[in-house]
């Protein structure tokens, strides 16, 4: 394998690391654990898929403990991948409420003990997880500045933000914020609805801030989509509810019929329907079985073979109505 390119930008998919590490109720990653995110690792290797996306509260900080245990028992895989990794929520512990945290020295603390658990002296890039109210982008960008100047981190990008967040940040920061990673799949849609719904009266129910994909593709900022494959709900698994979705049976005969068509899997119909949007979308694999991983590869490794009736039969069938 040779050296990944150090732009996330790049990127086609990346591998979500949330389900690595092991159980929530103990701090320790045992033999299985550190096995288990081996086996997912190399399946997303062999899936094409050289850029690992973490967060420090994954898993209480196991998922980057295991990955980084991965990375010591691997003579340099770390100079082949890129590693992502996310600050910015604090969970609940005690008497001390869920919250969000991007005050300076809060984003520091998180960096230094991420890259700890890593076991690596850089991260490529580093997304503000959840946006909070209380801290201003000056505070932010000062510390963001202060990790790049150091070389701690080389990247720098958003989540779960819109694009006047992305604006109002950009506008104090001297390095450019290169992604926003958004919940996007075939079942969460407001992403595209909103901007067909300008100018309905459907158009007040939809979430969606309006603008953001227009803005990332203004300013070369790849927008990932956490979510992709939807839990299963087109694949033949269980959707949020964790039970069989039946209105999901139109649109996941559909990604079947599509996928034995052009001799592929399920999985990858679903990834191409998010990255044959003009966005760029990247999408992040959170699987951790590896055969589910593999079932990506031609995401990672063809361009979308959907075309524009295929890509609008998809929308449609999930949506289960005309579009206005």
């Amino acid at each position: 394998m040779t050296a990944a390119s150090t732009d996330i930008r790049t990127s086609r998919l990346l591998y979500g690391c949330m389900g690595l590490g092991g159980s929530r109720d103990t701090d320790v990653c045992t033999a299985e654990d550190i096995a288990h995110a081996e086996a997912a690792v190399e399946a997303a290797l062999a899936a094409g898929i050289t850029a690992f996306d973490l967060a420090d509260i994954y898993r209480g900080g196991k998922s980057e403990a295991v990955f980084g245990e991965v990375l010591a028992r691997s003579a340099g895989l770390r100079g082949r991948i890129l590693v992502q990794s996310k600050c910015g929520i604090r969970l609940p512990d005690g008497d001390r409420p869920g919250h969000y945290d991007l005050r300076g020295p809060s984003i520091l603390q998180r960096v230094e003990e991420s890259l700890t658990r890593l076991r690596t002296d850089v991260l490529d890039v580093l997304l503000l997880h959840r946006p909070d109210p209380l801290t201003g982008p000056e505070e932010i960008a000062k510390a963001l500045m202060s990790l790049h100047e150091q070389g701690l981190v080389r990247q720098f990008g958003v989540s779960n933000m819109s694009a006047a967040q992305i604006a109002h940040l950009q506008a104090h920061l001297d390095v450019p914020l290169v992604a926003d990673q958004l919940e996007m799949s075939l079942a969460r849609r407001d992403w595209v609805e909103a901007g067909v719904l300008v100018n309905t009266p459907a158009a007040a129910a939809n979430g969606f801030p309006h603008g953001t994909l227009e803005h990332c593709a203004d300013h070369d900022i790849q927008v990932q989509s956490w979510g992709p494959l939807a839990q299963g709900r087109y694949t033949g698994g269980t959707g949020d509810s964790g039970s069989a979705d039946d209105q999901a049976a139109p649109a996941a005969r559909l990604v079947a019929e599509l996928a034995e068509r052009k001799g592929t899997t399920p999985e990858t119909i679903l990834l191409w329907w998010l990255r044959r949007h003009p966005a760029r979308i990247a999408p992040v694999i959170g699987s951790s079985r590896p055969e589910r991983i593999l079932a990506c590869r031609d995401a990672a490794v063809r361009e979308p073979d959907l075309g524009h009736e295929e890509w609008y039969g998809l929308w449609l069938a999930a949506r289960g109505e005309r579009l206005p």
